[in-house]
Parts: C-alpha cells; sequence; structure tokens
C-alpha cells in the first residue's frame, strides 16, 4: 500500500540527533552526540525510597487518573518554589505540570499559531522546538546567537519586517546548542523588544539550575509585570529525564487554553511521576543534589575544555560555557563539516553536525556540538583524542 502522510508531518525529517544516537547503539561508540544527564547525577536510592511509600500508602492516587492542570500538590509546590527561587509568577499566573519540556512547546504553539504565522528564533537552536513549530505550519525566522545571546538589535529588525509573529523562542541559559548565556541587558532589551511589539515570549530554561561558574542571571519570566512571557522548566536534568515532568508558568487565559490542548494529547502527566516529583521536592534535599549535579558537570566540562585546548586548540574555535551540558565547535572554514562527522563516527566518535539546529538545516554551517554530561571521564578522554587525531588528517 502507498501511505499519504499530512502536510504538517511529511515535510519533517528525522532529528539529526536521534538518528546520530543511532549510531551509539553500538557499544564502542563514544557518545559526545547526547544530551543525556549524567549515570551518576540521578538521586536513584531516593527515587527508589520516595515510590516505594507513594505506591505502600497512596497506590489509588498514583495509580488513579488525575486533572489535566496536574497533581494539585505538585503545582502549588512548583509555584511556591519558582516564587522563591527565581521570584516568577504574578496575581495572573497559573502553573501546569506537563510531560516534558517539549510538550510545553507543542501546548504554546498548539493554541497560538495559525499555519503560516511566524515565530522568531534564536538560530542555531534546540531542533526538538524547532521541529516542533515546523510541524503546525509555522515560519521560523532565525536571529543569530552571539556569545551574550542573541542579537538583540536583528531581533528588533525582524519584528518589524515579519508579518503574524506570534512569539519569540528563546533559551537564555545555557543555550542549546551554542552554549552561550544572554545578557541581562539583553534580556531586559528582549522583554521591552516584545512589549513594544506585542509579542509572547517563550522562555525555555531546562539548564539554568547546571551553572558551574560565574553569576547566576534573572530569568526573563522574573520581569513579567505585563503578562507576556510563557516559561518553560524541567525536572529532566536535575531529577530524571525519564519521569518526563515539566511545568509552565503563564498568564492564566493562555494555560487554560493549554489545558484544553492537553486533555487532546495525554489527558494528563502520569500520577506516579508527578508525586515522586512532589515528594521529592518537599521532604529532600534538592539544593544539596543540584551541588552535587554542579560538581559532576564542573569536572566533566574542565576536562573536556582542556583537552580540546590541547588536541584541537590550533582546529577549533569555541567559546567556554558557564554551565549547561554541551561545547559548540567551529571547524576550519576549508574542513567539510559532515564529513568531519560522518568520519568521527567511524573512528567511534559521534558529534551532532551544526546544521541540524539551523531553520533551514541544508544551510552550510562549520560548527558541531560536543556532550560532556552522557560519556564517563574516559570516552571524553578518549573521543577528544579521536577527534584530535582526525584533524591531523586534514592538515
Amino acid at each position: 500500500m502507498e501511505y499519504t502522510f499530512s502536510n504538517k508531518i511529511s515535510s519533517l525529517q528525522p532529528s539529526a540527533i536521534r538518528e546520530i544516537l543511532k549510531a551509539t547503539a553500538d557499544p564502542e561508540i563514544i557518545p559526545l552526540a547526547a544530551g543525556n544527564p549524567a549515570p551518576d547525577a540521578f538521586p536513584v536510592k531516593e527515587v527508589q525510597e520516595i515510590a516505594s511509600k507513594i505506591l505502600k500508602e497512596e497506590p489509588i492516587t498514583a495509580l488513579q487518573y488525575s486533572i489535566s492542570e496536574g497533581y494539585p500538590k505538585l503545582r502549588k509546590t512548583v509555584s511556591d518554589w519558582m516564587k522563591k527561587r527565581e521570584n516568577i509568577g504574578k496575581e495572573f499566573d497559573d502553573t501546569l505540570i506537563l510531560s516534558g519540556a517539549t510538550q510545553v512547546m507543542d501546548l504554546v504553539t498548539k493554541i497560538l499559531c495559525n499555519e503560516g504565522d511566524t515565530v522568531i528564533c534564536e538560530e542555531p537552536s534546540f531542533i526538538g522546538s524547532l521541529n516542533c513549530f515546523r510541524s503546525y505550519g509555522c515560519k521560523l525566522k532565525g536571529i543569530p546567537v552571539e556569545s551574550d545571546g542573541m542579537d538583540v538589535n536583528a531581533l528588533e529588525t525582524a519584528l518589524k519586517e515579519c508579518d503574524n509573529v506570534k512569539f519569540i523562542y528563546t533559551i537564555p541559559n545555557f543555550q542549546n546548542p551554542s552554549g552561550a548565556t544572554m545578557s541581562l541587558e539583553k534580556r531586559e532589551r528582549l522583554y521591552a523588544l516584545a512589549k513594544e511589539y506585542n509579542v509572547i515570549i517563550l522562555e525555555d530554561n531546562p539548564y539554568g539550575d547546571l551553572r558551574v561558574t560565574g553569576k547566576a542571571l534573572p530569568c526573563i519570566k522574573s520581569m513579567d509585570t505585563d503578562g507576556i512571557v510563557i516559561y518553560a522548566g524541567s525536572f529532566s536534568k536535575i531529577l530524571s529525564p525519564g519521569l518526563r515532568v515539566a511545568y509552565c508558568i503563564a498568564p492564566k487565559q493562555i494555560t487554560a487554553k493549554m489545558t484544553v490542548g492537553k486533555q487532546a494529547e495525554d489527558v494528563h502527566t502520569a500520577c506516579l511521576n508527578q508525586m515522586i516529583v512532589n515528594e521529592w521536592l518537599t521532604n529532600y534535599d534538592v539544593d544539596s543534589h543540584i551541588e552535587k549535579i554542579r560538581g559532576i558537570y564542573r569536572k566533566k566540562l574542565e576536562l573536556m575544555c582542556s583537552l580540546i585546548d590541547e588536541e584541537l586548540g590550533d582546529f577549533v574555535e569555541y567559546v567556554r560555557p558557564e554551565g549547561g551540558l554541551f561545547v559548540w565547535c567551529k571547524l576550519p572554514d576549508d574542513v567539510d563539516m559532515l564529513d568531519f562527522v560522518r568520519r568521527a563516527v567511524e573512528k567511534k566518535v559521534a558529534v551532532v553536525p551544526g546544521n541540524a539546529f539551523l531553520m533551514n538545516d541544508t544551510d552550510k554551517t562549520q560548527y558541531i556540538r560536543l556532550n560532556f554530561s552522557t560519556p564517563s571521564d574516559e570516552g571524553i578522554i578518549k573521543g577528544i583524542k579521536a577527534l584530535g587525531e582526525l584533524s591531523k588528517e586534514y592538515k
């Protein structure tokens, strides 16, 4: 039978990251292409204790249907937690619990955008979000990312020239894939421009707690006195990506429509998983755990950067990130980036080609993304040394 697919999905291509990750099924491949938390960053013992307690004391609540907005106790816990930590949440805001942060992107696009509307994105940006926006028939307008975040002058030009801009998508902390952190000045300018042009900001902050150096900056949502910022947070990087628990803090009119959209997707986020997160936030030392994770990633980032300097120092250019999970490396102009990626796999190292993160993934770029959280320290050493050997073949 010949199958015909919808216009919304037929133009989408498989995630380049996921395709490359297929190569990591080979145990000999060093996964510098991944973005998973380090195995020793999971609070396994605590989750085992929590799950056992919940299933013993509240099994029916954990196993039964629940409301679409999220487990009420967790909604309050997250609201209080974010108000205390980030000064996020005004009287006009509400909190939803969702099935991973990607569902925030999906529901926001679903409720705000019609086919042909424009979404302004940082370029490069996270492939998962870009594909989500594309799946609703949105036009993507890329704004270059500089060392201190989005080029806000280019953003202003885009806001003047583009039609039907529905929202601006940004990852201000340790941006994926560039690792850049948006400066305070640019955060304030971004908010002012969005207000001036009556455009919503979708602030995606999955890596904010993974700062390993430098001073923390206020979230854009903390500046929101006009109800124009939608904030996406997640427990994937500090607790567990497998639990698929994320949250959205946004104006109540928006969360109400997102709730209706969620009912058509998955009814509600898994109850047991929400209860695990709530118990962890309420009765365990979360701050101590986050400091532990930062220590793990600080060591891994330092190891990777020192090896890049030693093995690839005269071959690649990069800006050392202050946190997150990624290092964004620029290859020499005369090197075929895709050829480099293919030959790296032949040397048993997987990296992500930079074009995967562009608005048009057929555009040329010299960048590759490296991840330091997933591989072991030994894997980082072997992987960067292998890339160093590969670089000599181009010389």
